[in-house]
């Protein structure tokens, strides 16, 4: 099969990593990609949120697939293009993908599906955010409506800096603010072929920049799975009262959803509720499912993508533990410092219980330069979450980046 994976992250190298692994051999293509991926796939020069150029490749291409990684093409309507051409494609039309790229549509869509989740206020003057505060009290969630990488989202108990927050975001659209959620939380992705579901293997991610959930927001510092305090029958329980229902009312609206839907998830004394919705892989935690997963990959998402979901065998799942620990540029979130050298790739030990997802690195030469703020994803397995976190940060250890920094507490709390 001729595939062609959209994005230049860590998710996507993974992605294509996990494509690789399938018994059918690929013919494999990335746009923009990054220096990592350039070993995995061939590299092709254009705009990936450009409907009409990403169709007109994939066209004259002959590609058979196209997995649209980022939230950003998705919202551009580069799936809708492709569809209207008749091109298979894994993620949702623009319309569809509203349920990340406007957190309005999606509270919209969750009351109509009657789908648990916290109560929420839509702001759009700092007289309705004051009013919005005082309603929902201390801890303020206050996020942003649009996209915005995972950073657009403050959880604090100081009143000044949540109204900082919406303020700067204000200027860019609605601003929601949240009744504050406690308890643990879980992402949970689901294929979908615009009616039917399957979900994949529950994981768990971490938010905050250091250890011990210190710090701003990032993209996600890293990532385990499975999740060994899951109470039995918890992805079936979201599967028919969560998952199916959105599934279901984007599909009565004329807007099926064909793609990834991640459910972020969390489970409170009042049950499991909502917290987000996208309208893709997330990452990190993409790095840990797909590190486990043993059935091939682009069968299921030809399916999903061609709406055939019922003609493939479910996905299977080792029982092996997975983990990834994201090494982060110095500055990061806030103003990473990039063009810096990374240093040890070539002399680490081969490992098949490791492997390495690039997320912002580019060739300079004969150096690897980190080129953004998540460089890399280390991915280890292992038959204990012990084991795993051997492997990963002995990995780490070996890895050099000036100023660069990652958390030493991912699945700490599950080992045993």
């Amino acid at each position: 099969m001729k595939i062609l994976v959209i994005g230049s992250g860590a998710r996507e190298h993974t992605i294509i990593k996990a494509l690789r692994r399938d018994t059918e051999e690929h013919d494999i293509l990335a746009a923009p990609g990054n220096a990592g991926i350039s070993a995995d796939a061939e590299i092709v020069g254009l705009n990936p949120a450009n409907p009409k150029v990403v169709t007109e490749f994939a066209v004259t291409s002959d590609v058979d697939l196209v997995v649209i990684g980022p939230e950003a093409p998705l919202v551009a309507g580069v799936a809708n293009a492709l569809r209207k051409a008749g091109v298979a494609v894994f993620g949702p039309d623009k319309e569809a993908a509203a349920i990340e790229g406007s957190k309005s549509f999606a509270k919209d869509i969750m009351a109509a599906a009657g789908v648990p989740n916290g109560k929420a206020w839509t702001v759009s003057t700092e007289d309705e955010l004051t009013a919005a505060l005082d309603a929902s009290g201390s801890p303020y969630v206050v996020k942003a409506d649009g996209l915005a990488a995972g950073k657009g989202v403050l959880v604090t108990e100081d009143r000044e800096a949540a109204i900082e927050h919406a303020t700067f975001y204000l200027q860019h659209g609605d601003v929601l603010v949240e009744e504050f959620l406690d308890g643990p939380e879980v992402s949970l992705f689901f294929v979908s072929d615009g009616q039917r579901i399957v979900p994949l293997s529950p994981a768990q991610d971490y938010k905050r920049a250091f250890d011990g959930d210190e710090g701003p927001n990032t993209g996600g510092m890293g990532a385990y799975s499975p999740l060994p305090w899951l109470e039995d029958g918890f992805v079936e329980s979201v599967t028919t009262t969560i998952a199916q229902p959105v599934v279901d009312e984007l599909a009565q609206r004329g807007t099926p959803f064909i793609g990834l839907l991640y459910c972020g998830l969390i489970v409170t004394e009042d049950g499991v509720k909502v917290i987000e919705f996208n309208a893709r892989f997330g990452d990190p935690e993409t790095q840990v499912v797909l590190a486990r997963l043993e059935s091939p990959l682009a069968p299921l998402l030809y399916a999903a993508a061609t709406e055939m979901l019922d003609s493939v065998e479910p996905p299977r799942f080792s029982d092996q533990c997975a983990l990834t620990v994201v090494l982060a540029s110095e500055g990061y979130p806030e103003n990473p410092v990039t063009g810096r050298e990374i240093v040890g790739l070539d002399t680490l030990p081969a490992d098949p219980h490791v492997s390495i997802a690039h997320a912002a690195t580019a060739w300079d030469g004969s150096d690897l330069l980190a080129t953004g703020g998540r460089v890399m994803s280390v991915i280890a397995t292992g038959a204990t979450f012990a084991d795993a976190r051997q492997s990963a940060y002995d990995t780490l250890e070996s890895i050099s980046l000036e100023g660069s920094h990652y958390r030493r507490d991912i699945a700490l709390r599950v080992v045993s």
